[in-house]
């Protein structure tokens, strides 16, 4: 990796303050760079001689219909009020590297722009006949400055990371005016009136606003845009699809290599659906769960360096990430061996049986709870016909005795997190109505511990969960992720036709 001269560093400065003031600060070196500095005809000589490269007669993204209408509501909601919506800054892993950078989701879910630093605000308005609304402005870095030099010496400029959109190509392609962020404190500082700023993401705006907030009035606006979520629109659910249909193929391609995992570990498997994801998406959307053998009933296995053995069961649990930050959220329990054995399709067969009670009950007007019971209710059913846990149902269900076997609830909201909406009240999430254009998991599990001594031997080390995608529509629901068999002689052939 390159070194570079960089201005947002302690080793070269360039400094803002003098700048503005018209004062040529000079750069300093990097600790232990190569070179000594920059020469003036150096500098000069680098300020031209670089052709026009403004995109002009840009297309608006696909979603920037949908953000307006996002925006729109959001302004409704807090007529009069100055609201401020941060992407984020790029987080340091070590040193002087950073982190993949991902937008916050509120601000994505508004915008449609992903990159970091950008803000942005909804202004209060008064129109002629006394109505309020809000003018929205969308606060970016611009290109890179080639008069002092930042696009080439700065490690953010632009031949070290790459060319930002100008100011102008983003007002063109989000359908937002756009200013330049790094006069957007100063703005902020001098506000008057109501403020709210959602937070956790961008430490020098919070700041810029700390006399003008409350913590109650924050939490509000960060309630409000994460319940906007539960309703999934038409673009929306289109992005989802494919998320999923990415996810697919997914896990067709690890299906495909499970002799190289046989021979290697967990880490093949893992490695092989990112690279469907980083092909055909942004990313994985959550850290993929490659869980062989008795790691499966490690709910969240995503250190995935175990061995993967014929004759074990895989549950592969993993999801893309779209380019405009939708995940699919997807689990499948695999006989490595391509055959489950009996005791295997006993217990696969049992949470198939509880995942299609629960997808049964996704139906609009139901309770969100319905489907988890549902589910809950067959693996209780399946426990107590088993000798595991003494009946009769009713009672288990009411003390909640299967839950040392199922542990975890059955599904939960899906969308540009993978555990979306999660801000939302209580009242509008899990004890609300399902309505259409809401997207959801069904994913029941069963997880015998290799150390439950409460079980048979032969139950021990087993973990199964079947995870799909539903969709709630007017007249039902319909399984995103119907691509991939569900039902376990389904799931045999399926694999046998890919290896072969």
């Amino acid at each position: 990796m390159s070194e570079a001269l960089n201005p947002e560093t302690p080793e070269a400065v360039l400094d803002d303050a003098a700048d503005e003031a018209g004062e040529e600060e000079p750069i300093k070196q990097r600790k232990n760079g190569l070179y000594p500095g920059v020469s003036d005809e150096l500098a000069e000589n680098m300020k031209s001689g670089w052709a026009d490269t403004e995109l002009r007669g840009l297309t608006p993204i696909a979603q920037a219909e949908y953000t307006a209408t996002r925006r729109a509501a959001l302004s409704a909601r807090f007529p009069g009020e100055r609201l401020v919506i941060p992407a984020g800054n790029l987080k340091t892993r070590s040193n002087d590297t950073e982190y993949p950078f991902r937008a916050s989701v509120e601000y994505a879910y508004l915008t449609g722009n992903l990159t970091e630093d950008g803000v942005l605000v909804l202004e209060p308005t008064v129109s002629p006949n006394g109505n309020g609304g809000h003018k929205a402005t969308i606060y970016l870095l611009p290109r890179s400055d080639r008069e002092n030099g930042e696009f080439w010496l700065s490690g953010q400029g632009e031949l070290w990371v790459g060319r930002r959109h100008s100011l102008t190509e983003a007002e063109q392609l989000y359908g937002i005016p756009a200013s330049d962020v790094r006069e957007l404190a100063g703005k902020l500082r001098e506000a008057t009136g109501p403020v709210r700023v959602v937070r956790g993401y961008d430490a020098g705006i919070e700041a810029a606003l700390t006399d003008k907030v409350t913590a109650e009035r924050d939490e509000a606006l960060r309630v409000f845009l994460s319940e906007a979520r539960l309703i999934k629109d038409d673009f929306e659910a289109g992005e989802l699809q494919k998320a999923v249909d990415s996810t697919v193929r997914g896990f067709e391609d690890v299906v495909k290599v499970l002799d190289k995992a046989e021979a290697t570990s967990e880490r093949y498997i893992e490695g092989t659906f990112f690279l469907r994801a980083r092909v055909e998406g942004n990313d994985i959307g959550y850290g993929s769960i490659c869980a062989a053998g008795p790691h499966a009933c490690t709910l969240h296995w995503v250190r995935n360096d175990g061995p993967v053995r014929s004759g074990d069961l895989l549950l592969l649990d993993a999801g893309v990430e779209t380019h405009t930050l939708y995940t699919a959220d997807v689990t499948r329990t695999l006989p490595v061996n391509g055959r489950y054995s009996e005791i295997q399709k006993k217990i696969y067969d049992a949470v198939y049986e509880a995942q299609e009670a629960g997808i049964a009950a996704v139906q609009p007007g139901a309770k969100y709870r319905d489907f988890h019971d549902a589910a809950q209710r067959v693996l209780a059913e399946k426990l107590v016909e088993w000798g595991l846990v003494e009946g009769p149902v009713e009672r288990v269900l009411e003390l909640g005795l299967q839950r040392r076997w199922t542990l975890h609830g059955t599904g939960h909201m899906l969308g540009m997190d993978v555990h979306d909406c999660a801000a939302a009240r209580t009242e509008t999430y899990v004890d609300s109505t399902l309505e259409p254009g809401m997207c959801l998991t069904v994913e029941p599990g069963l997880y015998f511990q290799a150390d439950d001594l409460t079980v048979p031997e032969e139950y021990r080390g087993i973990g199964v969960r079947i995870e799909d995608d539903i969709l709630v529509t007017e007249d039902g629901n319909r399984n995103l992720s119907a691509g991939l068999p569900r039902r376990s002689d389904e799931v045999e052939a399926w694999m046998a036709a890919l290896k072969g």
